[in-house]
Formats: C-alpha cells, sequence, structure tokens
C-alpha cells in the first residue's frame, strides 16, 4: 500500500482541537511541527546539551503544522476530502484567524496525480438490496435487477467505499418511499441524495461547504440523468449564513447528513426546522465512541432513535421527528 503525506497548517492554540476532530475522521496517528513547543523544550530542557542539530533549530520558527498519512486508495481520498471540508467548516467560524491557514497540503504528489493514482482501487460494490455504486470510468456487467448510481467523486467524499456511506445508504433503502422530498447536508459527491432520487424520491436539496463539492454533486446528478427540476445543490455553511438556511428552507420528509460528530451535534436544531413531522432522519460519519453523545443530541431536539447500524468503528443512526 502507498501513503500519501499531508500537511495541514495551523496555529499552536488550534492543535488540539484538530487532533481531536481527526480522531473523528479516523484518523488516529499524527506528526506535530510547532515553535512554542519547540521553545518551551529550549527553555526547559533537562541535561547537558552541547549542540542541537541546525534542524531541530529550524522549528524555532516553523509555521505549525499536524503532518497525517493516508493510505493511496479510494478510502484515502475519502479520508482527504473529510479533513478539507472540516478545515473549511472551522475556517468558516475563525472570525479572528486565531487558527492559522487551515490549509492541507500534499507533500512529494501532484494533486492530479492523487487525483489519478487511487481510482484503480475503486471498482463496481453492490449496496443494500438494490443499488451497484459504479465509476464513471468502470463498466458494470453484474446483476441486471440492481439500480446503478454512477458517482464521478472528484475531490469530494463520498465513494461507496468508506462504511459510513454505505450504512447511510442502507438505511435511505429501507425508509425511501415514492415522492419523498430529501435534504442531504454535506453532500460531498451527492451520493446519498442522488442515490435517494434513484430508489425513488421525487427530488433533493443537495448542500456542502465545500463549492468543488456541491459542483460534483450537480454534475453526478446529470450523469445519473436526473433532471435539473428534481436536484438542486447550494454551497455554504448553514451555521453562520442565515440567508443560506432561509434559502433552502422547507419541510422535507428525509434529512440525511454524513459529517463529523461535532457538526452533526451543532446542527440539530436545523434538523428540527427542515424536518416534517414524522420525518427521517439519518446520520453517520460517527466513530462508534461518540454514538449516544450524538445520538443524545439529537434525541434533545425533538426526534427518536429508530435504528443504529455499526460497521468496523463507525455508526450510522436513523431517527424520527416526534
Amino acid at each position: 500500500m502507498e501513503w500519501t503525506e499531508v500537511n495541514i497548517y495551523t496555529s499552536t492554540p488550534a492543535i488540539e482541537l484538530l487532533c481531536s476532530k481527526l480522531e473523528d475522521i479516523g484518523i488516529k496517528g499524527f506528526a506535530i511541527r510547532d515553535s512554542e513547543d519547540f521553545k518551551e523544550f529550549l527553555e526547559n530542557k533537562n541535561g547537558q546539551w552541547d549542540y542541537i542539530d541546525d534542524d531541530l533549530m529550524g522549528l524555532s520558527d516553523c509555521e505549525t503544522c499536524i503532518t497525517i498519512y493516508l493510505p493511496g486508495n479510494n478510502q484515502g481520498s475519502d479520508m482527504l476530502s473529510a479533513v478539507r471540508s472540516m478545515l473549511a467548516e472551522l475556517k468558516s467560524t475563525d472570525s479572528e484567524n486565531a487558527y492559522g491557514r487551515l490549509e492541507a497540503e500534499l507533500s512529494s504528489i501532484r494533486e492530479e496525480d492523487w487525483a489519478n493514482n487511487w481510482k484503480k482501487y475503486f471498482k463496481p460494490v453492490n449496496v443494500g438490496e438494490k443499488l451497484v455504486i459504479k465509476p464513471s470510468w468502470e463498466e458494470y456487467n453484474g446483476d441486471g435487477n440492481r439500480i446503478i448510481l454512477e458517482i464521478d467523486p472528484a475531490s469530494s467524499f463520498g465513494t461507496g467505499q468508506h462504511h459510513t456511506t454505505r450504512l447511510c445508504l442502507e438505511l435511505l433503502e429501507k425508509s425511501i418511499k415514492d415522492g419523498d422530498k430529501i435534504l442531504d447536508m454535506g453532500c460531498g459527491s451527492g451520493i446519498l441524495s442522488i442515490g435517494a432520487v434513484l430508489l425513488g424520491a421525487e427530488n433533493a436539496v443537495a448542500v456542502d461547504i465545500d463549492e468543488n463539492s456541491a459542483a460534483t454533486a450537480a454534475e453526478n446528478a446529470v450523469k445519473n440523468h436526473i433532471p435539473n427540476e428534481k436536484y438542486k445543490t447550494y454551497f455554504g455553511n448553514i451555521l453562520s449564513d442565515e440567508k443560506l438556511a432561509e434559502e433552502i428552507n422547507a419541510k422535507y420528509d428525509i434529512i440525511t447528513a454524513n459529517i463529523v460528530a461535532d457538526v452533526l451535534i451543532a446542527m440539530k436544531d436545523y434538523f428540527a426546522r427542515y424536518m416534517k413531522n414524522n420525518g427521517i432522519l439519518i446520520v453517520s460519519g460517527i466513530i462508534t465512541e461518540r454514538t449516544d453523545e450524538v445520538a443524545d443530541a439529537i434525541e434533545s431536539a425533538g426526534f427518536k432513535k429508530l435504528e443504529i447500524s455499526t460497521k468496523e468503528g463507525w455508526t450510522a443512526v436513523k431517527f424520527i421527528k416526534n
């Protein structure tokens, strides 16, 4: 397996917060370079130090950086997209620029190479009882009874290979009724909302904080022959943009949100705002250790937990609005 180094540039005050958010994405290991930490070492070092390597001395004025390593496959692509969406969300709330650049840069590999290298791992995969997810560059000659969901994620989250996406689609398949109206929060590639329409939903609204993701979702809807009037995308952060929050304001039959725990908790009142009575909410992107925390927060906003699905450390939860 090939691994790619990703450097996340930030500031000292943001290190603990970012590490926590990276763990929520499923990234458990990271290296940190921080000038403040090195200055503290110089001031409080123990023992006899006759010499400190020049490379180490370079840490005295370095830009704070958290380094992670992602596998060079479709899962790594999904993780990179999740990292960038998380950074964009955090940046939108950092009005005082206390958290530095909040940018992720690949090391020793061009963006276009990364975007192509992992494609060899993305093959058609059956999900649930009805869907098969197929990348646009692959042929599918399998079960003719399955609905083909064609996805080109570009740099957006959502290939269908990640457990959180598959768990959501499986819960969606059991929940969709003909004519349902769908809201997909943090849509990424659009895989959940497009899958919902293919399964019988009347129309869908897809929202993402990343502009490229919103554009990719719209393109994927076209790939799946969904008319423009049945699929609409928006770019922005409803938590900080009331104009956007009002623009998508309607009552939906089903809301999906495959994000991370902290954002799901922050959005709980918006889920209630946009949901019809007895409507279904499906959330994921939750590491199993935080399942109860997220479920309790959403239930406090007027929802009742119906079903929990787990797979290899990830959880999706289905709720109904009381």
